[in-house]
């Protein structure tokens, strides 16, 4: 089971900029840290050409794991003309390491993205104070 949120940045407030590894490991940093530790969250930022969050939505897991919503994903990104996403999820046992069930998720979200003009800038996996990046691990 999980539970989707999606925020809505308003036309005056300020978009932020996710360009570049440490901005949005700031960014996903803050949201997670106001969230329950022992349950696996997935944040996802859609983004516009410019790297900018148009949009962000949440989905709830549980201790054990997340399901990742790769269809829902995908149709809000295409509805809101997004250029790109970021996604993000914790790990509360701690390890930063990506899971095979991480890897393959990423990789279908990855091509299934590229057939549809939606590129999967990064995927950030927070475990504890540590972040890794697929992109800079060479998984994407």
């Amino acid at each position: 089971m999980f539970l989707s949120r999606i925020t809505p940045w308003s036309r005056s407030a300020e978009q932020p900029s996710l360009a570049g590894f440490d901005a949005a490991r700031r960014y996903f940093a803050s949201h997670f840290s106001r969230t329950d530790p022992a349950r696996e969250r997935l944040f996802v930022a859609y983004l516009d050409a410019s790297a900018r969050c148009l949009h962000l939505a949440r989905h709830d897991g549980d201790a054990a794991g997340i399901d990742w919503p790769l269809r829902s994903i995908l149709l809000e990104g295409a509805r809101r003309g997004c250029a790109g996403l970021i996604v993000a999820h914790n790990h509360p046992s701690g390890d930063p390491t990506p899971s095979a069930a991480d890897r393959t998720a990423t990789r279908r979200l990855a091509t299934a993205g590229d057939a549809i003009g939606l590129t999967l800038v990064d995927h950030l996996l927070f475990a504890g104070d540590e972040c890794a990046s697929f992109r800079r691990m060479g998984l994407l």
